[in-house]
């Protein structure tokens, strides 16, 4: 018997946070251990049909040299590999800040794209950050002032590992959501940051973003990482689901194969990655 076959499948990994650095016992990671573990799941994804990999941030956990040892294994993969940045793959020294999305070889830090009949959209959850801002003083400290505006509001995102959207790419989001109604595509957006359900680890504009996203009967998922221990929830039409973090555990893997059905989500998870089916 034939197996259905999905509209689109592609492969996700979130969070490898590499670096040559001792494990952190408390937190669980284990840094150095990533390498292997990215080698692992593309050699498991090699063996699948793919429209694209992609890397929901946090690459690196810091150092701007730790990006040579991690890319590298990216472009031995036979398939496409797509990456955005994370808070961690900012914490590089302060002249190599502005070039973070160049290194990771993408077109734009918010960008969109056209698969197999569906529109990704790639938001840049950093934009409004500490980290990602440290070289431009102004830029920084409207960051600073919107993580007083929330802590002052006692919002449980108020961190400062997370960061937010301005609203310039907020109106694009929108446009963009716009068009693809109008075009009948169906739309998944990637990020870093949660949107929902609520969470410490939320981008700072979570509820705005996510309220907005929810009131287009077209998106059918939005996907993150930076929550190490995964998340899914749903809103309208839309399944919010948080990958869990690659660089926790000494030796378990965690990553997933996403397929597109007309009528459902399948997650195929390796690893600490659990599978799920959501109905669309």
């Amino acid at each position: 018997m034939s197996r259905e076959k999905p509209l689109i499948r592609f492969g996700v990994l979130a969070d490898p946070q590499y670096a040559a650095l001792p494990p952190h016992p408390t937190l669980n990671r284990h840094y150095q251990a990533s390498k292997a573990k990215i080698a692992q799941a593309l050699e498991v994804l090699d063996g699948e049909e793919l429209a694209f990999i992609v890397t929901l941030g946090d690459l690196i956990d810091r150092g701007w040299e730790n990006f040579d040892v991690v890319l590298p294994l990216f472009e031995t993969s036979r398939h496409e590999c797509l990456f955005l940045p994370g808070n961690h793959d900012f914490l590089v020294e302060p002249e190599h800040l502005a070039k973070v999305h160049d290194r990771l070889g993408m077109p734009a830090p918010y960008h969109h794209f056209a698969r197999d009949g569906f529109r990704f959209v790639i938001i840049d959850g950093c934009e409004e950050s500490l980290f990602a801002t440290r070289h431009d003083p102004e830029r920084h400290a409207q960051a600073v002032d919107r993580l007083a505006g929330l802590e002052a509001k006692g919002a449980i995102n108020a961190k400062d590992w997370n960061a937010g959207i301005s609203r310039t790419q907020f109106e694009w989001l929108r446009d963009v959501l716009d068009r693809a109604a109008w075009d009948g595509e169906k739309v998944v957006i990637m990020g870093h940051y949660p949107l929902y359900p609520d969470s410490d680890h939320n981008l700072w504009d979570s509820a705005e973003v996510a309220a907005m996203i929810a009131s287009y009967s077209n998106v059918v998922a939005y996907l993150n990482g930076h929550q190490h221990t995964g998340n899914l929830g749903q809103l309208g039409n839309s399944w919010f689901v948080n990958f869990k973090g690659m660089v926790d555990t000494p030796d378990e893997n965690a990553f997933s194969v996403v397929e597109i059905f007309a009528d459902r989500i399948e997650i195929i998870g390796h690893g600490r990655e659990e599978s799920r089916t959501l109905p669309l």
